[in-house]
């Protein structure tokens, strides 16, 4: 029945290899089911509704990839747009968060409509070959970094930005962190060179292990006060009561107290980010798993892109920011996830989290480092395929600022925005006009109108 439904054979897969890659990228997303309550939370949402809002939103989203679209691609609560949510709309522009869910919603919406048009599909296939590989790794520096964050590596510096953690100050809570991630990550690397399966998901679970057998020495000690919580998992009783708090909140608005103009910028900046960020992930994720064809488009793309305007209106009525395909798909596929069937099987597991909250939300950022480390390299390796020589500048310089903006800026949709914007202006001033796709230039305009205005 699997293999009817998901076309595990023509995929070169089996349920065995599908499930282990689902539940890998559900546990290195499991973060998201802590942080997310968080930081919606400093909006004044009701933490535990947002919880329950998210893991319901990823279901929904994740399930409608697998059964529209056959893919291996799990959604959230996007990251960044959540902080957006929060730190901008509500504590910036001093809007109450029901306005915020509501432009959510409209954004939702305009995806939809965009999906079903064909207009997402079309800036998607408008974007040259040798951005779509930049893409891919430029995905896996920033996915790479976002992993040395977790682990407590790359530490804030006021003079150069980042730097590394120092190992000895505090070394039972920071320290020991660190470490642990760098062992987690030879471990995890060792068994993926060794072939042994599911060993990304192996190096998950072995570093909290390692974790739990360090806190119970004393070696790490817990400070809840810094950010080092137990790594024991706990039980508790999930309130289902709580949801009624945010959900259909979003239309309870009073749009009294908000401007027309700021609230259409509200929705635009929603747009922009999710459109791109979404649209980088598949890019970059399915060029890592060989799913584009010789053109350099993805079938079924419209599907995927329908299931993830449906995610992000279901979040918004739910509780919850903008519901996207997450980048951490890139860890299943990593395992040998090619089909739906991935998706489903994390899908599953958020729908479940919702009784056993407690104990996902206890896996530590350091153990899920390693595996961003490690598909980080994976989806690097792509860089094979970028042919960096004179003659082909006006594609490589693009490619190149591509990815070195998606690690430095903090945003997959702010590579693609310099990749395009590069594009366009070196290879119409270098007389190399012909070569660009109409699409091109219109997305080049909005990205410079989206910098002036947005």
């Amino acid at each position: 029945m699997l293999n009817k439904i998901f076309k595990l054979k023509e995929n070169n897969t089996n349920v065995k290899t599908e499930i282990t890659a689902g539940i890998t990228t559900f546990m290195t997303m499991a973060y998201i089911l802590a942080v997310n309550p968080s930081i919606l939370g400093e909006a004044g949402m009701d933490p535990t509704a947002v919880l329950l809002a998210t893991c319901i939103a990823s279901f929904i989203g994740t399930a409608c990839m697998a059964f529209m679209a056959n893919m291996p691609f799990v959604l959230s609560a996007g990251m960044g747009l959540n902080a957006f949510l929060t730190y901008t709309v509500v504590q910036g522009f001093g809007y109450p968060w029901q306005v915020a869910l509501l432009a959510v919603f409209i954004e939702g919406i305009v995806f939809i409509v965009l999906s079903l048009t064909n207009v997402r599909e079309a800036i998607f296939n408008a974007i040259p070959f040798t951005l779509k590989n930049a893409v891919s790794v430029g995905i896996g520096l920033f996915i790479a970094f976002i992993g040395l964050q977790n682990a407590g590596l790359s530490v804030a510096n006021s003079s150069t930005l980042v730097s590394i953690v120092s190992f000895t100050d505090n070394f039972s809570t920071a320290g020991i962190s660190a470490l642990l991630a760098i062992i987690g990550t030879f471990i995890t690397a060792i068994l993926y060179i060794r072939k042994i399966k599911g060993s990304i998901l192996i190096g998950i679970l072995g570093t909290w292990i390692l974790g739990i057998i360090c806190q119970l020495t004393g070696i790490y000690v817990p400070d809840a006060a810094n950010g080092y919580y137990s790594l024991f998992p706990s039980f508790a009783i999930t309130d289902f009561t709580k949801l009624g708090e945010t959900f259909g909140q979003c239309f309870n608005v009073d749009f009294s107290s908000v401007g027309i103009f700021n609230f259409i910028v509200i929705i635009f900046s929603f747009l922009f980010v999710d459109l791109f960020d979404t649209l980088g992930t598949l890019i970059g994720v399915s060029t890592k798993a060989d799913m584009l064809d010789e053109n350099g488009k993805l079938p079924r793309i419209r599907p995927a892109l329908l299931a993830d305007a449906i995610a992000t209106t279901a979040g918004a009525v739910l509780g919850t920011s903008t519901t996207t395909t997450f980048v951490e798909s890139s860890a299943g596929v990593a395992e040998g996830g090619r089909t739906g069937l991935t998706a489903f099987t994390s899908a599953i597991l958020f729908l479940i989290s919702m009784l056993f909250a407690p104990i996902f939300t206890a896996i530590p950022s350091f153990a899920t480092a390693p595996a961003l480390i490690i598909v980080g390299f994976l989806m690097f390796s792509n860089i094979a395929e970028l042919k960096l020589t004179a003659d082909n500048y006006t594609s490589a310089i693009p490619a190149y600022l591509c990815i070195i903006a998606m690690p430095l800026f903090y945003s997959i949709s702010e590579g693609i925005s310099l990749g395009v914007i590069s594009y366009v202006i070196l290879n119409l001033v270098c007389g190399k006009a012909k070569q660009i796709n109409p699409v091109m230039y219109v997305l080049a305009v909005l990205f410079i109108l989206k910098y002036i205005f947005l």
